[in-house]
Formats: structure tokens, C-alpha cells, sequence
């Protein structure tokens, strides 16, 4: 069955909807959310992962599709057929695109667009019972295939993302160092130099003062 539904946009992962009934029967729930929430973020940073995947969470499996710079996201039993699971995607980006798909850039809050949620709980219950006769003969549907869409674990996908992060924090963190270290460095060559002419400027600014004093008094 169709566990959790969520819409971002994909240039910095915002959240644009969110199923407001989804998850009510589904154990930790939040965790699960917040996975999804770590997944747009991972895809906004744009490292070329696949338009089409399926990604493996314990005992449940987020599908979702990008296009127009949109995110469509789906959780589901692992048990819930994935070509399902992906024109039930289609069914909603169609929609979403159709409806707001000319205010999607300019969104500048979280969950601009929940009043989605009313398709996306009247598309859900059409997809829930897969023996049904609508679902069997999207199943059978020969021209929708789904084979070729890979299917990775969401600590590989998630653990790159916080690998490529780790090494931006560090490179971040060398830099900053590396400024202190040249501040520091610039701070003693400036300690040297005045160490050692300063007791040269002493010795002059005496000597002018002497020549003064005697040009004057004398």
C-alpha cells in the first residue's frame, strides 16, 4: 500500500506538499519522514543521481521521480507492485504540473501548495487495492515498464551525500584554518619587522632630536 506521499522541489529540496493523512499506521513515521527530507536534500545537491528510483528503507521502499525540476515521492510496502507505485507518481506530477506548474520557482515557503493533498488522497485510494480491476490492467500494461529503474539502499544513497558533506565541511574548515594561519603569519612578519627597526628609529628619532635641539639652542 501507499504509505507516504511528498512533493519538493528539486534545486534545494523545499517541501511543496505533503499527504496530511499519510503515515498514520506506520511505526516511526517521523524517522521515515525525515529520511525523505535527507533524500531531497541529497538531490538537491545535484549529483547525477538517476530522474527514476527506488530506494530500500527497512521494511518499506521510497520510488520517486524528478522532472521539471520537481521531486515526486512515494513510500510504499516493499510488497506493493513498483509499477503501481510509479503511475501513481505520474498521475500526480501530471496534475501538479497542470495546476501550479508556473508557480513552482517562485515558491518561498514550505507547503505552499497543501491543498494538493485532496488529489493526493483521492489519487491514492485508486491506486490501494491492487486487484482491483483499474490497477490489474495497469499492471498489465505493457507500454509502462519499469524494469530498467534502479533500486539502491537508502544508506548508500544517503551515506554518499554525507560523505561528499564531510569533505566539504573539511575543505571548508582547511580554509578558514588556512586564512587564520595567513593572518597570523602576516601578524609575526609585522612583530619582526618592528623588533628589529625599532631600536634603528629609536637611534634616529634621538640623533634628530639632538641635531634639532642643538640647531635651536645653540
Amino acid at each position: 500500500m501507499v504509505k507516504l506521499t511528498m512533493i519538493a522541489r528539486a534545486i534545494d529540496g523545499l517541501p511543496l506538499v505533503e499527504g496530511l493523512d499519510d503515515g498514520r499506521d506506520v511505526p516511526d513515521v517521523d524517522f521515515y519522514k525525515q529520511q525523505v527530507k535527507a533524500l531531497f536534500k541529497n538531490l538537491s545537491r545535484g549529483q547525477n543521481e538517476p530522474s527514476r528510483m527506488s530506494v530500500e528503507t527497512g521494511q518499506y521502499i521510497f520510488h520517486y521521480i524528478i522532472e521539471e525540476r520537481v521531486c515526486y515521492l512515494t513510500m510504499c510496502d516493499r510488497a506493493y507492485p513498483k509499477k503501481l507505485a510509479f503511475q501513481y507518481l505520474e498521475d500526480l506530477k501530471n496534475e501538479f504540473e497542470r495546476a501550479y506548474g508556473n508557480q513552482i520557482e517562485t515558491a518561498a515557503r514550505p507547503y505552499a501548495f497543501i491543498k494538493f493533498d485532496t488529489f493526493i488522497q483521492k489519487t491514492k485510494k485508486l491506486y490501494q487495492d491492487t486487484t482491483s480491476q483499474r490497477n490489474i490492467a495497469k499492471l498489465n500494461d505493457e507500454l509502462y515498464e519499469v524494469h530498467q529503474i534502479m533500486t539502491r539502499n537508502v544508506q548508500e544513497v544517503l551515506g554518499v551525500g554525507e560523505k561528499l558533506e564531510q569533505v566539504s565541511q573539511m575543505s571548508s574548515r582547511l580554509t578558514s584554518e588556512s586564512r587564520i594561519y595567513a593572518d597570523r603569519a602576516r601578524d609575526l612578519n609585522r612583530q619582526a619587522l618592528i623588533r628589529k627597526w625599532a631600536p634603528v628609529a629609536v637611534v634616529l628619532g634621538v640623533v634628530f632630536l639632538l641635531l634639532y635641539v642643538r640647531n635651536k639652542f645653540w
